[in-house]
């Protein structure tokens, strides 16, 4: 019986198999950033110990830092000692960190693969849950706790229970306006906040295949979102012209042997996976969420739906509460509703492809007064090839605020916040309760469309414009 894509990397990457089957597993790469690195640090020290391979091991400054042009580590109070802990630590352990000053710092799940951190066929942990990102290069990506950053740390391995395989197939071929963002988001409408629990995830079909690179890492970016364990395309030719040359991947002799193993990474056509899904590419529209999961997921031209209509009570009850704290009731329809927030940024969709949609749509238009908008570019990198291409013009000149690269409203742990009832729509990945701030009201969406909303002062269907 032939093996599926993660069947091939798993097996690779197994060191042994325990009597309460777990198995351990080598880690290749393992990439760190300042919000959970400094405590496992610090109980590594705390125990004598040292990091076995710092030369696989990377850091970057991303989660608990300001945004605002001109930052440095004392801009935002709250950060500073997240970022002296980690600093500290990584120069006493001889890793490479990419601070606030380093010219290719950004977002941990963003310079991973473009800095070739990430490879494909090679397994990377990260004490992140999306870390799972990484996986639209072909690597198998765990997101992990932070005793067990430690552990890696330490040992270069993670004992891990082997999940399941899930293969979502894409048919078809994306309309108009439709975007990876657009498709992950009614992957999880369709298959549930839960439908990939204890599953490892491997997108295919004709949509996937067709995705550029950056396209595919925003769709294995939101696995997590869908319950699942990790998410996965396998590489091909545009996952190796996009590998060769980064500053960490393999060079010469080693890539061209590394390529011929890349070339071997694909679900064989005999490999059997415990559960299919056959999604429709061309049924999808420009998707946003109405809730506070993502599986709340409709087409823009779409209307909130009615919890009344669910039979099961619990789910009833959840629903209900979701639209309470939304402030929206059944039947309200999506295009036209009003916003006050936009943000577009977070590692789900702040690569150069997602600036440019956006700025496609901002360029002639203005951000109407009341509404406040703002760009977050991915890594310190993307934003100077924005600068170079005169993206950040366009986003100033509409209106938007024109932000250094970090998570900002991904997670609210800076001062980049939504405040109570104030209604964002985001590029982010999440939309739970008081995820971008207290009470703040979070619609999920792409790049273009969430500029779309931004110089419409409401949700709109982008095809509009």
């Amino acid at each position: 019986m032939g093996k599926t894509l993660f069947d091939k990397i798993w097996d690779e990457h197994t060191i042994c198999i325990m009597p309460d089957g777990k198995t351990w597993l080598h880690v290749d790469r393992h990439i760190l950033h300042d919000f959970t690195a400094p405590q496992a640090f610090a109980a590594l020290e705390a125990k004598g110990r040292s990091v076995r391979n710092p030369e696989l091991t990377a850091a970057t400054e991303d989660h608990v830092v300001a945004t605002t042009p001109g930052r440095d580590e004392t801009t935002l109070e709250m950060g500073k000692v997240f970022l002296e802990a980690l600093r500290k630590a990584t120069g006493r352990e001889g890793i490479r960190n990419f601070d606030l000053t380093d010219a290719q710092q950004g977002i941990v799940h963003v310079v991973a693969p473009e800095l070739g951190i990430a490879l494909p066929g090679a397994t990377l942990a990260c004490g992140d849950s999306h870390t799972c990102t990484v996986g639209g290069i072909g690597s198998l990506s765990i997101g992990v706790g932070t005793s067990d950053v430690e552990h890696i740390m330490a040992t270069q391995t993670l004992k891990f229970v082997k999940p399941k395989r899930m293969r979502i197939t894409v048919s078809g071929e994306l309309g108009a306006g439709v975007t990876a963002k657009d498709l992950i988001l009614h992957i999880i409408g369709t298959v549930g906040a839960a439908g990939g629990v204890g599953h490892a995830v491997e997108y295919a079909g004709e949509v996937v295949r067709a995705l550029p690179i950056e396209a595919r890492l925003t769709l294995c970016n939101m696995s997590i979102e869908l319950g699942a364990r990790t998410g996965m395309v396998a590489p091909d030719e545009k996952t190796i012209e996009y590998v060769s040359g980064r500053p960490f991947a393999p060079q010469g002799d080693e890539l061209e042997a590394a390529i011929a193993h890349w070339r071997t990474l694909f679900s064989d056509d005999d490999a059997v996976f415990d559960r299919e899904v056959l999604i429709d590419g061309s049924e999808i529209a420009p998707t946003v969420t109405w809730g506070t999961s993502p599986e709340d997921a409709i087409a823009v031209t779409g209307v909130v739906p009615d919890p009344a209509k669910i039979d099961d009570a619990e789910r009833r009850i959840y629903k209900e509460r979701a639209l309470g704290y939304m402030g929206l009731t059944p039947g309200t329809a999506m295009d036209g509703l009003a916003i006050d927030r936009v943000f577009i940024g977070s590692c789900t969709n702040s690569r150069i492809e997602d600036l440019r949609s956006a700025a496609a749509v901002a360029k002639g238009r203005h951000v109407p007064d009341g509404v406040k908008a703002m760009v977050v570019p991915g890594s310190a990198s993307i934003k100077r090839e924005a600068e170079a291409e005169g993206l950040d013009r366009i986003f100033m000149d509409a209106g938007f605020e024109w932000h250094e690269s970090a998570c900002s409203l991904c997670c609210a742990l800076g001062d980049d916040l939504v405040s109570p009832s104030t209604r964002c729509i985001s590029t982010s990945n999440r939309n739970f309760e008081n995820r971008q701030g207290p009470g703040a009201r979070t619609h999920l969406a792409s790049p273009a469309m969430a500029a779309a909303a931004a110089v419409s002062g409401k949700i709109v269907d982008v095809r509009k414009i």
